[in-house]
């Protein structure tokens, strides 16, 4: 509320018929007079944006037969994100075979995981009018980019894109999942907030170099999760240091520890450290994620690595 609404509401300036102002009455010119009406005034403020809030606010409503969902984000792009969410996946049901492990991709306007997972083709329907997801590797896929031509650019305004997410959330057939991983778009706008705010989230994992620049959005996305209520499980720093393959010296390209000052500042834990490794790139651009085509590199033991460390906290944290 501006100065002069203020003024015109509960400074005792009013006007009337012609615009002729009154004096207030000459107990209301006082300065504690001022305080109570300006407390009654916020008061009343609090309580009005909490019955528009409480109204607003979707009910979170769990995907059904999903058991545990853990969002993969980063405050940028371009940080290895996707590659996570990937091998993420992937190191779940490596690590324990008997869990069934889905994959959303809900980053609408650039979705990587049809590429990264090696999966072509529109979803079928179920008898209830479900889309079934794709299946490769033996993790269960859906993404914006099994709807639409892979080179067609999604001109979108936001109704429509909150449309989508809509429909990836609760038109999938997930049959039975232990974790559904969803690989969020960069950034902390409406998709972030659509999503933490309709379904029941267990974790986030959030991705970054060590670089200063992405770590400044990493931290704005560690709080953006703490604001709506999500835990945030831990970090990951993606691309820590890469290692010369002839002569094995190691440069840190991006710094050196930067995620690690950075959970120490969050009071959060590093899950887990990624090299920037050739491996890696070439594995996700062929569709053979490296966690299943090479899963005794080390660059594989790093995301497995992260996988129990996700398991573990979310063993350890409170239903």
């Amino acid at each position: 509320m501006g100065t002069w609404r203020r003024l015109l509401l509960f400074g005792g300036l009013s006007f009337r018929g012609g615009g002729a102002a009154t004096v207030p009455p000459r107990g209301c010119r006082t300065l504690g007079c001022g305080r109570q009406l300006l407390g009654a005034e916020n008061e009343a403020l609090k309580q009005r944006r909490t019955q528009v809030m409480s109204r607003g606010l979707p009910k979170q409503k769990p995907i059904e037969g999903v058991r545990e969902v853990i969002v993969v984000a980063s405050g940028k792009g371009g940080v290895g994100k996707s590659t996570t969410a990937v091998n993420l996946a992937l190191a779940l049901a490596a690590n324990d075979s008997s869990k069934a492990v889905g994959l959303l991709d809900v980053d609408v306007y650039g979705p990587s995981i049809p590429k990264m997972m090696n999966l072509r083709g529109n979803p079928e329907l179920s008898p209830n009018n479900l889309m079934r997801p794709l299946l490769n590797y033996g993790i269960a896929c859906m993404s914006m980019g099994f709807l639409v031509e892979e080179t067609a650019p999604l001109v979108w305004r936001g109704l429509m894109v909150m449309s989508a997410i809509e429909k990836l959330l609760r038109q999938v057939d997930w049959g039975q999942l232990d974790y559904l991983v969803v690989d969020m778009p960069p950034g902390t706008g409406d998709v972030q907030l659509s999503v933490s705010q309709n379904i029941p989230i267990s974790g986030a994992v959030i991705v970054s170099t060590p670089q200063d620049i992405a770590l400044m959005d990493a931290h704005k996305g560690a709080e953006m999760f703490r604001k709506v209520n999500v835990p945030v499980l831990g970090l990951v720093q993606n691309m820590s240091v890469f290692q010369c393959p002839k002569c094995k010296h190691k440069t840190h390209i991006f710094g050196a520890d930067g995620a690690r000052k950075l959970a120490q500042t969050l009071d959060l834990d590093v899950l887990g450290d990624v090299p920037l490794h050739l491996s890696i790139r070439e594995a996700s651009d062929m569709g053979q994620p490296v966690v299943f085509s090479q899963p005794g590199s080390d660059e594989a033991k790093a995301y497995l690595h992260i996988a129990s460390e996700v398991v573990r906290r979310l063993k350890s944290s409170p239903e």
